[in-house]
């Protein structure tokens, strides 16, 4: 089929100059990119895990409001059902109102915690994909990042949330300033760049595949069901935080056992928090050993201390989208291709 020919049948099909446009500068046009946000766009908030306060978003709110963008405040905020942000019932419509809205550009998930599992089977996503919107969070927001990543190839934003932004802006540190404003890039169309320091057990490479990831141990859970990841051929990163290292050795075992890391293109271990072994049942093994064990027998680029994860150098990473990592002896880079 010649380009004329492409172009009209694409036309009758009724697919917009939006969206064929998207499509023509996609790098991989089976991922399908949501529409940068401009100024005037709406960022709607909402509690699908965890509670949180109307008081608490007042520096996000405040902070996105600054970006020329609108927030519209979901009907979780400010509900509580013991540790949850509302009812399963309750974050499940809050949820589906802001997939359904047309005018809603990007989904902002207010903090982690628990409960996204509760809900997922719960939402329909048929409106969300006539027109795709970002999904923002990490942690618990991990299930709704795989979820939406092996289900309908959507891109997504796995980055800080609400409950991350600082009080004053103005009294915040140089770090903490970057990884907020990584989520501004990252929903306004900037190409992301990020860098990390050399390491004695990295294993050098430069490779190019689509990124995937999030928490390790949510990754976990959800193998075997309809959410479950989908790593061949992908860059997949994993942090997590307040595990013991016989847990994260279970984990990645659980991702050697399932395939996860054979078809890999290269694997980046973010930031781990690791509980301190109990007296008298210590591991005996360092996560630098953990994770060796598992991939020892693969040649492709890993990575470890990447900026992402329960930490402060946890910076906005876009899931479903083309990147290229190069891991070598002077450092390592991944860019958004």
């Amino acid at each position: 089929m010649n380009r004329k020919h492409f172009l009209s049948s694409l036309f009758t099909t009724g697919i917009s100059v939006k969206a064929l446009a998207a499509t023509l500068h996609n790098p991989d046009p089976s991922i399908r990119i949501p529409q940068h946000l401009k100024p005037g766009d709406a960022v709607a908030i909402t509690a699908p895990a965890g509670h949180i306060t109307v008081e608490e978003l007042q520096p996000a709110i405040k902070q996105i409001e600054s970006w020329g963008l609108k927030i519209r405040l979901g009907d979780t905020i400010g509900k509580k059902d013991f540790s949850f942000g509302g009812t399963d019932a309750e974050r499940a419509a809050d949820f589906q109102r802001m997939l359904d809205d047309p005018a809603v550009k990007a989904i902002m998930c207010a903090r982690g915690g628990y409960g996204s599992i509760r809900i997922i089977d719960q939402l329909n996503f048929s409106k969300f994909l006539i027109k795709p919107k970002w999904i923002i969070g990490f942690s618990d927001i991990t299930v709704m990042h795989c979820h939406i990543g092996s289900n309908y190839k959507v891109a997504t934003i796995h980055s800080k949330m609400c409950n991350s932004f600082p009080e004053d802006w103005s009294k915040a540190e140089p770090l903490q300033r970057d990884t907020i404003l990584s989520i501004k890039d990252a929903l306004t169309g900037v190409k992301m760049k990020y860098n990390a320091l050399p390491h004695e057990k990295n294993r050098h490479g430069i490779i190019e595949g689509t990124l995937t990831g999030g928490n390790l141990k949510i990754i976990e859970n959800l193998a075997g069901s309809k959410s479950e990841i989908k790593t061949a051929g992908k860059i997949l990163f994993v942090e997590d935080t307040g595990e013991y290292l016989y847990s994260i050795d279970r984990m990645f075992w659980n991702l050697q056992r399932t395939g996860k890391l054979s078809q890999l293109k290269a694997l980046i271990i973010g930031g781990f928090r690791i509980k301190p072994d109990d007296p008298g049942e210590e591991f005996g093994r360092t996560l630098y050993d953990i994770v060796w064990e598992k991939v020892k027998t693969y040649n492709y680029p890993v990575c470890f201390d990447f900026p992402v994860g329960h930490q402060r150098n946890n910076y906005a990473l876009k899931c479903g989208v083309l990147h290229r990592l190069s891991v070598t002896a002077n450092g390592v880079e991944l860019l958004e291709v």
